[in-house]
């Protein structure tokens, strides 16, 4: 079987990206004919065709768009292993958690307190990721840690402890027809315009007319004042309360949990000392 090295696959990557071998050979510091002639070698060598090329153009043939798919898995996962080992060997590691802004539901302050009381505490750096890329942080090595929302988050990869169960409300304009109901149900939003949340699979709402694409609670929370949608959120993620807008309890929705998920294969103190202070504090809470 033929085999793949590192910089090869560097290399093609780099030229399926940017479709064009002198933008390549720029981005990686080497010269044109190197490249290109490296990228023949891997075609030869896997005996199939990645690229077409003319004196004009560069485009991708199946076989390179699988390449390219795979080939950045293959990197990322060679990266994270670095990194990963890195740390691993680095007695004074700081302990990396990623969460989203707003994303903690009021439990950061008091698991970070209950884990600076160990005595093998590290210093914890805070990183902030976006609405669905946070679990990515964890699985590429960029965080320990992260604060995630199941089922929400796409936890492959992944090890995790549930913190906090919450239920879901329906977030409307004062003069929506639902503003003077007490409580809504999953059938009551079922006519309705949700927001469609970018990069999240699944967010247990109701068939829906499909609404605009956000990739926030801030970004939804202004498309309710504008009128274009009603959302509904994880009771946590809703605060603080906008003074413009409705809050009502769905009270059939699916619960949402407040999870703290590391690498599947981390076994390292550093994490599984964090992760009991944070499972003890939210305990108390």
């Amino acid at each position: 079987m033929a085999e793949l090295e590192t910089r090869e696959l560097e290399y093609f990557v780099a030229v399926a990206e940017e479709l064009h071998f002198g933008h390549a050979a720029a981005r990686l510091a080497i010269a044109q004919p190197a490249l290109s002639k490296a990228v023949r070698r891997l075609e030869s060598r896997l005996g199939v065709t990645l690229l077409e090329r003319s004196s004009r153009h560069v485009a991708l043939t199946l076989a390179g768009e699988a390449l390219l798919h795979h080939g950045r898995h293959a990197l990322n996962a060679v990266g994270a292993a670095a990194e990963k080992a890195r740390r691993a060997g680095d007695q004074q590691a700081h302990l990396r958690l990623v969460i989203k802004p707003g994303g903690d539901a009021n439990l950061l302050s008091g698991i970070l307190a209950a884990y600076a009381g160990r005595p093998d505490a590290r210093r914890v750096d805070i990183l902030f990721g976006g609405a669905t890329d946070r679990a990515d942080y964890v699985r590429d090595g960029r965080a320990d840690v992260a604060l995630l929302y199941a089922p929400f988050d796409d936890m492959t990869g992944l090890d995790h402890e549930t913190l906090m169960v919450e239920g879901r409300v329906a977030i409307l304009p004062p003069d929506h027809r639902l503003a003077s109901h007490p409580e809504v149900t999953l059938a009551d939003l079922a006519r309705e315009t949700l927001p469609r949340w970018k990069g999240v699979r699944w967010t247990g709402a109701p068939e829906t007319e499909p609404g605009p694409e956000v990739t926030d609670a801030a970004e939804a929370l202004h498309m309710i004042r504008l009128g274009r949608t009603i959302a509904m959120l994880p009771r946590s993620l809703a605060q603080p309360m906008h003074p413009d807008l409705v809050y009502r309890p769905v009270i059939d929705a699916p619960h949402s949990e407040l999870v703290l998920a590391w690498a599947q294969q981390d076994r390292r103190r550093l994490v599984a000392s964090f992760v009991a202070a944070a499972v003890d504090a939210a305990g108390m809470t």
